[in-house]
C-alpha cells in the first residue's frame, strides 16, 4: 500500500523556515528582499538545467519528475505480515500440494511474490528460482540507480553553478572598482548565487537522493526475504522452520513483539483449556 511520505515536504519546509528565520532575526523581514536576486536565480537554475541536459539523454530526463514523486511516497512494508503469508502458503502447500497455491494468488498484490509462487508451482528448481528472482533484483536496483542519478548530479552541479555565479559577480565587481557605490550590489550577486546553489544542493537534491537510495535498499531487503520464503515453500520446508528462518530478518523490536504475541496466544489457549 502506497501513501504520502509527509517527512520529505516537512523537512524541506523546516529547512527553508530556518533559513528565513536566520535572515529575519538579523535583518528583519524587510531585509528579506536583499536575498532575492533574479540574476543569481537565473544563473543557478538555468545553468543547472543546461548541465543536466548535457549529462543525460532524453529518456533519463523524462524520468526526473516520476523519480522525484517517489521521494514523496511511502510504501508500507510489514515484514511480520510477509512472514505470516509465507507460513500460510507453506502450510497449504504441505497439506494440498504446490498446485493449490495458484488459487491463492488472487489474494496477493505484490507482483514479485506472485512471480515467485508461479515459478514454484511450475516445479522450477530452487537454485533456478533464486537465480531468476535475484536477476530481477539486480535489474530493479539498476533502474532505481539510473532514476536517482539525475537527482544526485543536480546536487553536485548546483553548488558549482553557484560558484560560477560568484565568479561572474567578482569579475563585474573588480571591473567597477572606480565606482565604489556599485561594489555592494555586485558583491551581493556574487555571494547569493553560491547561497542559492548550496541551499538547493544540501536541502533538496542530496537529501532527496539519499531518501530514494534508502527506499531502494528497503525494497531490495524485502525482495530478499520474499526469495527465501518462495524457496522455503517450494522445497516443502516445515512451516515452523520456515517461520524461524524468516524471523531472522526481523529487527530486535519486531522479534520482541512477536514473542509477546506468542505468549498472549499461549496464555489464551491455556485459559480455554482450563
Amino acid at each position: 500500500m502506497t501513501k504520502k511520505d509527509l517527512l520529505t515536504p516537512i523537512g524541506i519546509t523546516i529547512g527553508f523556515i530556518m533559513v528565513i528565520f536566520g535572515i529575519a532575526s538579523n535583518a528583519g523581514f524587510g531585509g528579506m528582499t536583499s536575498f532575492i536576486q533574479a540574476s543569481s536565480i537565473v544563473i543557478v537554475l538555468g545553468g543547472l538545467v543546461a548541465a543536466l541536459l548535457v549529462n543525460f539523454n532524453v529518456s533519463e530526463v523524462k524520468l526526473t519528475f516520476r523519480v522525484t514523486k517517489e521521494a514523496f511516497k511511502q510504501t508500507d512494508m510489514n515484514l511480520r505480515q510477509l512472514i505470516n503469508l509465507f507460513v500460510g502458503l507453506s502450510e497449504r502447500a504441505r497439506r494440498e500440494g504446490l498446485l493449490a497455491l495458484e488459487a491463492q494468488l488472487d489474494e496477493v498484490e505484490d507482483p514479485f511474490i506472485k512471480k515467485g509462487i508461479l515459478l514454484a508451482v511450475d516445479g522450477i528448481e530452487p537454485e533456478v528460482i533464486n537465480d531468476i528472482m535475484n536477476a530481477e533484483i539486480v535489474a530493479v536496483e539498476e533502474r532505481h540507480q539510473r532514476g536517482r542519478a539525475i537527482i544526485e548530479k543536480a546536487g553536485e552541479y548546483a553548488p558549482a553553478w553557484g560558484m560560477i555565479g560568484t565568479l561572474i559577480g567578482l569579475v563585474l565587481m573588480l571591473q567597477s572598482l572606480s565606482t565604489p557605490e556599485t561594489l555592494g550590489p555586485k558583491m551581493a550577486v556574487a555571494l547569493l548565487t553560491t547561497f542559492y546553489g548550496t541551499l538547493l544542493a544540501n536541502l533538496v537534491f542530496i537529501p532527496m537522493a539519499g531518501k530514494l537510495e534508502n527506499k531502494t535498499e528497503q525494497e531490495i531487503f524485502m525482495k530478499q526475504v520474499i526469495i527465501e520464503g518462495v524457496i522455503g515453500v517450494q522445497s516443502g520446508q516445515n512451516p515452523k522452520i520456515l517461520e524461524e528462518k524468516l524471523s531472522a530478518f526481523l529487527s530486535e523490536e519486531d522479534k520482541a513483539i512477536v514473542e509477546e504475541d506468542e505468549k498472549d496466544e499461549s496464555l489464551g489457549e491455556a485459559a480455554n483449556e482450563a
